[in-house]
Parts: C-alpha cells; sequence; structure tokens
C-alpha cells in the first residue's frame, strides 16, 4: 500500500513540475486561440491560430488562413529581447518564391502583427482570444424555419449567383457565388438533403463560419476534407456517404462550438469541439450568431428541405 502511495504521489509531483517548466517556457503567455482579423486592400479577411506549448521549451501551433485548411506550425519562435513571436508556413494551395511569414506581439490581452500575402506584401492583423462558447444546459428548441422558397428570398444573393429553384430543389449548375442566409442563427440543428455529381464539391457553413465538408467521397476513407468532416479539424468516424447522384441528408447540431453531425441517418461526428473557424469562413467572430452560408463557388450541387430549428436559450 505504501509503495503505491508512493507512486501516485511522484507521478504527482512529477506532472505538477512538467507544468510548471512548461509556465517558464518563454513566450507562453500568448498559449491560447485566436480569432484573427487581416487588413487587406479589398477588405478584412478572417483567420485563426492556436499556440501550445511543446514539452518543456517549445511553442508550437496551427494556423487557418482566409482559405484552405488548418495547418500545424512546427515552432513558433518568441525572442525575449524584442518581445515578438514569428513563424514560417509552407503555402497551401499556390507556388511562389517565399513562405507566408508572421511576426506578431502580445500587447493589452491582444495580438498585434502582420503577415505577407501571396505578392510578398505585408499586411497587418490583430487576434483577439477565442470565445469558449461552453453551454450550461442543454437548449430548448423552438419551432422549425424552412429556408428555402421558390424565389431564394431567405437568402443573399451575389452578383455570380448561379442557383436557381426549380420544384423545390435548388440547383447550382456550374461554379458560381456562395448564398448566405439573411437571418443569423446562435445555437441550432439543420436539416439538409443534397445531391452531386461525380467529383463535385460543395460544404455548408455553420453561423458562416465553421465548414461540413459535401463532397463526392464515396468508398473513401473517412477523414476531415471529405463528406462528414468538419474541414481540417474533425474525421467523421465512418464514411457514410452515398455514391454520387443519390439524394443525401444532414442533420446537424450546433451547440456552441459543439457538433454533432448526422449522415445519411448515421452519427459520424459526436458532441466534438470544432477548434476554430475553418478556410472560407465570412469572418472570425466566434462569439456571436451567424448565418448559414452554401457553397456554390466549387461545382454543381443541389439542395432541399433546408430546415433550421433555433435554441431557445
Amino acid at each position: 500500500m505504501k509503495s503505491v502511495l508512493i507512486i501516485a504521489l511522484t507521478a504527482v509531483i512529477a506532472g505538477l513540475s512538467v507544468e510548471h517548466t512548461r509556465a517558464q517556457i518563454p513566450g507562453n503567455e500568448a498559449a491560447g486561440r485566436w480569432d484573427i482579423t487581416i487588413e487587406t486592400p479589398g477588405g478584412q479577411q478572417p483567420a485563426w491560430l492556436e499556440i501550445e506549448t511543446s514539452g518543456v521549451s517549445a511553442l508550437v501551433g496551427q494556423y487557418v488562413g482566409p482559405s484552405g485548411s488548418a495547418r500545424p506550425i512546427s515552432e513558433i519562435n518568441y525572442s525575449e529581447e524584442k518581445d515578438r513571436y514569428s513563424f514560417t508556413i509552407p503555402p497551401q494551395w499556390t507556388q511562389r518564391e517565399t513562405d507566408p511569414h508572421f511576426e506578431f506581439s502580445l500587447e493589452d490581452g491582444r495580438l498585434k502583427g502582420w503577415t505577407t500575402d501571396p505578392e510578398g506584401n505585408k499586411l497587418q492583423w490583430t487576434g483577439v482570444r477565442a470565445p469558449l462558447l461552453e453551454r450550461e444546459e442543454e437548449p430548448e428548441w423552438g419551432d422549425p424555419v424552412e429556408l428555402l422558397d421558390s424565389d431564394l428570398s431567405k437568402w443573399v444573393v451575389p452578383d455570380n449567383n448561379q442557383f436557381h429553384v426549380e420544384d423545390g430543389v435548388m440547383i447550382n449548375k456550374k461554379s458560381g457565388g456562395n448564398l448566405v442566409t439573411k437571418q443569423s442563427f446562435e445555437d441550432f440543428k439543420l436539416h439538409v438533403e443534397f445531391r452531386y455529381p461525380e467529383g463535385s464539391n460543395s460544404g455548408i457553413y455553420l453561423r458562416g463560419r465553421y465548414e461540413v465538408q459535401v463532397i463526392d467521397s464515396y468508398g473513401m476513407e473517412p477523414e476531415s476534407h471529405l463528406l462528414g468532416g468538419v474541414y481540417g479539424f474533425i474525421d467523421p468516424s465512418v464514411n457514410a456517404a452515398k455514391k454520387a447522384g443519390e439524394w443525401q441528408t444532414y442533420d446537424i447540431t450546433l451547440t456552441g462550438r459543439t457538433v454533432t453531425v448526422v449522415l445519411n441517418g448515421t452519427e459520424v461526428i459526436c458532441k466534438r469541439p470544432i477548434p476554430g473557424i475553418t478556410g472560407g469562413a465570412l469572418d472570425s467572430n466566434e462569439g456571436e450568431p451567424g448565418p448559414i452560408m452554401l457553397q456554390g463557388d466549387h461545382g454543381p450541387v443541389e439542395y432541399r428541405n433546408i430546415t433550421i430549428t433555433p435554441a431557445l436559450n
């Protein structure tokens, strides 16, 4: 009995020692998740950054830009002399001579810094700590709201829109613009039916910030970039995709940042927290309600029976 107590006490002391050592890592004050707004000549763009301590001496993390998915940062450098952080990551979708570089500091509880655009220009950005979005109680649900009608009256229709409605089906025949609901939502249950041709790609953005993937994925190994996944963050437990050309269904529940995804009657994600915004988000204001956005800029897709049930509390 005494030996068991000694082992347990040793483990506790070791754990406290590791946590104490991590707390001494230079620059650890910036550890956490950050919602970022980048200033560009074309307007503000959203991004997201996570900073973590690694072992007892380093800072690492992951980054989501205005497009693409979460990418690992092998090391975030911190200069105690300059009180500045920096890191460089490879470009994700484009080829260019220099890799995107980031430099920033922690000032008055915010991150402030700059990054380089594809042409190498410096873009200023700021970051605020991402909200926890924890919910203490299960929601009470309101009445379902139909989001689809014959003239897309509940959606903001862009100039390059290719969506139109035929016999209750919203059809996007070719790449065009994204549809965004005029109404914003906080916590909700969403039912969507969709169909796509072979090889096509779309997506459903929850609060305009978190993409649940819509893409031809039949027979593939499940992962976050395929059907059933939260893009770049959460893998579905199984691949429940049907073949291209068949109607499929999503039933998605979002409370705070916790998501449950049921694909074609199979629960593929069960109450998992979404770490942050995904690429293509409308903004990074995670603490605010947001709209539903349907991607129309990737490929042909059809949607029908789009129903959202908001939470009352």
